[in-house]
């Protein structure tokens, strides 16, 4: 059709309808550029909020959510009354998110199996480990328990769940071999069940986070308790459930983990702390887009070899997004937002960070909550 047979309302509509998203767009730029510093640095923060059940006005991380200081928060199973689990737990979510300014990640670990906050004395459905999936490899079974976990997660407000496990099984790994978490050493087996946990969990609108990357599972300690080294046992084939789950568009976000491997980083930092691993080899070679999680910043691989600030600057360097503090390893380490972003804040007018860095991981973020509402 020529332009000149365009009746002239419907010019005048189209005209005023790119105006209107011309001044949207001002409108949303301007706004983006009034978001305080201490803000962006609050959306990259999840935390863990305590021993909490219930929430009152004067709890000090929603007081951090209400000032835009908190981007998320970790479920603990000591976040769930023993009476009336299922409904607690769901208005103290319900608190938290209506007290935020953007769509608010919740998030838990809620694998199935031993890694399993929502338990039957609570009320919650039964469910297997990862192990047991990948051991039995009936994806229908798969699917029912996949549907059940993010069933449940939506029904309380969870929108983030840590998971599937994408390590290989190796039986004697203390933290995940011998917890079960882990599909198989299959690489076909792995990934065909991450996917459909992947899959159940977008039915219902929750987020997955593939872990640990670059791969854990033959670790042979336990990074909660000291620096693990896998530098012995790890195969590159650990590497090929996420290429091929990343090519597949099937991962909203990855999950660091606490090891040494200096197969990717002969400089022996953790992979958490590795520029090598999380903006080299994740982002450059494989070309992951979304969401970058660290483990716990609390756990002692972390917590114990490297200092408070050093470690929050090398994994904001490293190329992380979000920084997890769990407030569950030990209560002498209970800290708050305000407590990081001070420390970030200094790092910047320090030269040690870039605000363009934070930025970056900043509209990640958006745009990774954007798909939540």
């Amino acid at each position: 059709m020529k332009l000149k047979s365009i009746p002239l309302i419907i010019l005048f509509i189209f005209s005023s309808l790119n105006a209107q998203t011309n001044t949207q767009k001002a409108e949303n730029k301007d706004s983006i550029s009034k978001i305080s510093i201490d803000e962006k640095i609050g959306q990259l923060l999840l935390f863990g909020i305590g021993s909490s059940k219930t929430i009152d006005k004067n709890n000090k991380f929603l007081k951090s959510v209400q000032a835009n200081k908190l981007g998320g928060i970790l479920i603990y199973e000591k976040n769930i009354a023993k009476d009336s689990s299922k409904s607690n737990l769901k208005k103290l979510i319900k608190k938290f998110k209506d007290a935020s300014k953007t769509p608010l990640l919740v998030s838990i670990d809620e694998e199935g199996g031993k890694v399993n906050r929502l338990k039957i004395k609570y009320g919650f459905p039964k469910t297997v480990s990862a192990y047991y999936l990948g051991n039995t490899n009936d994806l229908d079974s798969t699917k029912h328990y996949s549907d059940i976990i993010a069933h449940n997660l939506y029904l309380t407000g969870i929108n983030v769940n840590y998971a599937p496990v994408l390590d290989f099984h190796n039986p004697s790994s203390p933290p995940l071999g011998k917890m079960e978490r882990c599909f198989s050493n299959d690489t076909e087996i792995i990934i065909k069940h991450s996917r459909q946990v992947i899959e159940s969990h977008r039915y219902f609108n929750v987020k997955t986070v593939l872990k640990h990357f670059p791969g854990h599972g033959n670790s042979q300690k336990d990074s909660h308790l000291d620096v693990t080294d896998v530098s012995k046992y790890w195969k590159i084939e650990e590497l090929i459930p996420y290429e091929r789950l990343i090519t597949e568009n099937k991962v909203d976000a990855i999950m660091t983990a606490h090891i040494v491997n200096h197969n990717l980083d002969d400089s022996l930092l953790p992979a958490t702390l590795s520029k090598k691993v999380m903006t080299g080899l994740l982002r450059e070679q494989m070309g992951f887009k979304g969401i970058i999680i660290s483990d716990d910043m609390h756990m002692k691989a972390i917590s114990d070899h490297y200092g408070f600030e050093d470690a929050i600057e090398m994994c904001i360097n490293a190329g992380v997004d979000i920084l997890m503090f769990s407030n569950n390893i030990a209560k002498h380490l209970e800290i708050v937002p305000e407590d990081v972003i001070v420390k970030i804040k200094k790092m910047i007018e320090n030269g040690k960070i870039t605000e363009e860095r934070i930025e970056t991981s900043y509209q990640r973020v958006l745009k990774f909550k954007e798909s939540l509402k």
